[in-house]
């Protein structure tokens, strides 16, 4: 028996942004042991709804659910006695050789597979567009908005990534902003105020000047990279939400991100009801 085998029965989520933290949120709180991975810098925009701020922060709580950040796996079986959720930094998903998971969850939203492999489980899920069904992973999960929001597939692979962001108050490309240079951003506003279309809410310094990140259209400045963050020019920096009304959707988890976390709580539901009864025969 090795040492980290009480974990075998543990679920791995790969990423902790915004969309990861709705489907971590909701196993933890249906009593799942979940380890969430990171990078050493995520670039979470939604800041205030990602696990990943606990690489940078130490600790964060989402709707009464908190996320520690561990140095080693060594701590790991603390924080989960504790309730809590434990997040390491391994882009590689090293650990889960080591601990070998009943489930891993590719969470990371890049579009495509950055090396999650169906065999790393008993059951493999990956979030959005890169995957195969029943190849890369055992099941797919929909991430488009639309009617297919949410779906299980379990052969082929969900909608290709348009690059065209989701309809929100009738606007999608104008209310994402993306760097125009590299530089290190600082912020003038804050998540969750109110701004006005060509406001600066941000600038980029550069090694020889200053690049003013000026709001697209108004509205509530419902994401904002980190301050500090060192970006490419094309990076996605800044979100605006036109509701203004709807200043409580910058501290809470999406719709769209409890809907897709409904079903990979089912598929991993439906796997450990089959796992108990196999092991119960």
């Amino acid at each position: 028996m090795t040492e980290h085998s009480d974990f075998h029965d543990c679920i791995i989520v790969r990423g902790g942004g915004d969309l990861a933290t709705g489907t971590i949120h909701r196993l933890a709180s249906a009593g799942f042991p979940v380890l969430v991975l990171e990078t050493q810098a995520p670039a979470a925009i939604r800041r205030q709804v990602s696990f990943c701020e606990a690489v940078y922060e130490g600790k964060v709580t989402i709707e009464s659910q908190t996320a520690i950040f561990i140095h080693d796996l060594g701590e790991m079986k603390t924080v989960l006695k504790q309730g809590h959720i434990p997040v390491i930094v391994d882009p590689e998903g090293a650990c889960i050789k080591t601990l070998q998971p009943f489930v891993v969850v590719d969470a990371i939203l890049a579009k495509e597979n950055l090396g999650t492999t169906i065999n790393m489980a008993p059951l493999t899920i990956a979030l959005g567009p890169g995957f195969i069904a029943g190849v890369d992973v055992h099941a797919v999960i929909e991430t488009s908005r639309g009617h297919n929001l949410g779906r299980i597939i379990t052969n082929g692979s969900a909608k290709p990534n348009t690059g065209v962001p989701g309809d929100i108050g009738g606007y999608t490309s104008e209310r994402v902003i993306h760097a125009s240079t590299k530089g290190v951003i600082h912020n003038i506003c804050h998540i969750g105020d109110l701004v006005e279309a060509a406001q600066d809410i941000a600038y980029i310094e550069t090694s020889d000047s200053r690049e003013y990140v000026k709001a697209t259209i108004s509205g509530i400045l419902r994401g904002l990279i980190r301050e500090g963050y060192e970006v490419t020019e094309g990076f996605k920096i800044a979100d605006i939400d036109p509701r203004i009304s709807e200043l409580d959707n910058c501290f809470t988890i999406s719709d769209k991100s409890r809907c897709i976390a409904g079903s990979v709580l089912e598929l991993v539901t439906h796997s450990y009801l089959n796992k108990n009864s196999s092991d119960s025969v």
